[in-house]
């Protein structure tokens, strides 16, 4: 039996979990061992069908339903995940190769998003517009579009479908959930724990599969009204191509390239550790992660050496000893960090720490933390996404030139700014071209519902907050003339 006692190789389909009408099952594997944790099912195009159908059938009576009743069923969905923290935690943390403190956040996280939305159902609103006479009255509706397609990917799966699949249902629509193959152990739990709060059959339905069939069917499935796509900005492109065959919106998290930059005066005792966490939190397997380190010259040869130093003492093991680093998720992935640390030496970067020749745990895909000094701008390790713990480092001299480097990228995810001077701080945060700027801290410790916006090859998306919800509805616009009677 699977986490939360799902059967093994099932799919939840119309509030019932079945067995594939396709292909058999996939194995699941644990990183850290290489051995198979649990099989699910290889769902394809039949099973894509039949959750969609459900979808279908269950979205006039959900859209009907009370906002604060959606709300309540949101409410009592985040209760019984936070009844069965540990549970879950294990299950992501050995699905992913994360250690089990870093499968205990995401639970967290994906519990604070759901209770979110749970209060934010019933505060989803139109506006009144101005009219030239009195005569008239203009207003807007917010409306959900009917049934939604989510495909996630495995990198921090609990957290994603908790971002995708709880203003999508806070909204109004349906949900067909297709989790990455690799790591779908988490999704799936927390749709058991969705059907045990008492959501209706057919509201939020999960199809296991790979990427290739179950994921182009439901991303080209006629029967779908709205897209959320998470994961590589190649496969981006090839779902925007499905949806512009149906005509059907889509919102996009791809990937990304995020620079650090650390000036003079910045208090190198707060960005160091933040810094080398940015890059070895979940093994660098993060879309916004730190991957690019951009340090004023005058500071550069302290800043290199000490997150040298912090790299070096990043504890790797399994998910169960807990410690701070896990392995990468999958031997295709493992394979192509590997390629980009064996060709960065080769093209002139020097290797601080880490890379190909360093100490690892044996046994897994496990990459030491590797902090690469002397890369230049066109650089592959510089310009793509490496997806591990692999540290870029590059120097400047000025404001202008350390934007001009921040914005020499196509992605724009997240740009982190180290420094006393709010002024610049502030002017830079203005100039980057990037979704979400943090100042003095990585990412968005500290607000509540922050927007997960972005910019360029990154995507486009307002995830995260209130804008969430107005991600998953569509306007309708009422104009009335008021008739004399």
């Amino acid at each position: 039996m699977s986490p939360l006692g799902i059967p093994v190789a099932r799919q939840l389909i119309d509030g019932q979990w079945h067995s594939t009408r396709d292909k058999g099952g996939i194995d699941v594997l644990d990183p850290a061992t290489g051995q198979v944790v649990q099989q699910v099912a290889r769902g394809g195009e039949r099973d894509v069908d039949d959750a969609v159908a459900a979808a279908r059938r269950a979205f006039p009576g959900w859209a009907a339903t009370s906002p604060a009743e959606r709300g309540a069923l949101l409410g009592r969905w985040a209760a019984l995940i936070m009844e069965r923290i540990e549970e879950l935690a294990r299950c992501e943390a050995q699905d992913v190769g994360k250690p089990l403190s870093g499968g205990r956040t995401n639970v967290f996280i994906a519990h604070g998003i759901i209770e979110y939305f749970a209060g934010a159902a019933d505060k989803l609103t139109g506006v009144t517009l101005p009219t030239r006479t009195p005569d008239y009255l203009g207003f807007t509706i917010p409306e959900p579009y009917g049934v939604c397609a989510v495909a996630i990917p495995w990198n921090v799966p609990m957290v994603l479908t908790a971002a995708n699949v709880a203003p999508a249902l806070a909204a109004g629509n349906t949900v067909v959930l297709k989790p990455s193959e690799i790591a779908p152990l988490a999704p799936m739990a927390l749709a058991e724990l969705a059907r045990e709060a008492g959501f209706p059959p057919g509201v939020l339905n999960v199809v296991t599969g790979l990427g290739t069939e179950a994921g182009v069917a439901l991303t080209s499935h006629p029967g779908v009204d709205h897209i959320s796509f998470v994961g590589s900005t190649a496969t981006g492109r090839a779902v925007m191509r499905a949806a512009a065959g149906n005509l059907v919106p889509v919102k996009l998290e791809l990937g990304g390239k995020s620079p650090n930059v650390v000036f003079a005066d910045a208090d190198l005792d707060v960005a160091i550790p933040a810094i080398v966490g940015s890059i070895t939190e979940n093994a660098g397997q993060n879309c916004y992660a730190g991957a690019r380190l951009l340090v004023e010259e005058s500071i550069r040869a302290e800043v290199v050496e000490r997150v040298a130093d912090g790299m070096r003492a990043v504890r790797m093991g399994t998910w169960d000893q807990d410690l701070d680093m896990g392995p990468i998720v999958s031997e295709a992935q493992y394979k192509r960090v590997l390629g980009f640390l064996e060709e960065a030496p080769g093209d002139g970067a020097r290797v601080v720490t880490g890379g190909l020749g360093a100490e690892v745990p044996p046994g897994g895909w496990f990459v030491a933390p590797t902090v690469l000094d002397r890369v230049e701008p066109g650089m592959r390790v510089v310009r793509e996404e490496v997806f591990g713990p692999v540290l870029a480092v590059q120097g400047f001299t000025g404001t202008a030139q350390t934007v001009e480097m921040m914005n020499d990228t196509d992605f724009g995810l997240l740009a982190c700014v180290w420094t006393d001077d709010v002024s610049r701080a502030l002017r830079v945060a203005k100039l980057v071209r990037s979704g979400q700027v943090a100042v003095n801290q990585f990412h968005d410790a500290g607000v509540i519902g922050f927007p997960f916006n972005m910019q360029g090859d990154s995507g486009f998306s307002a995830g995260g907050g209130y804008a969430a919800l107005r991600e998953y509805t569509q306007e309708k616009a009422v104009a009335v003339r008021l008739l004399d009677r």
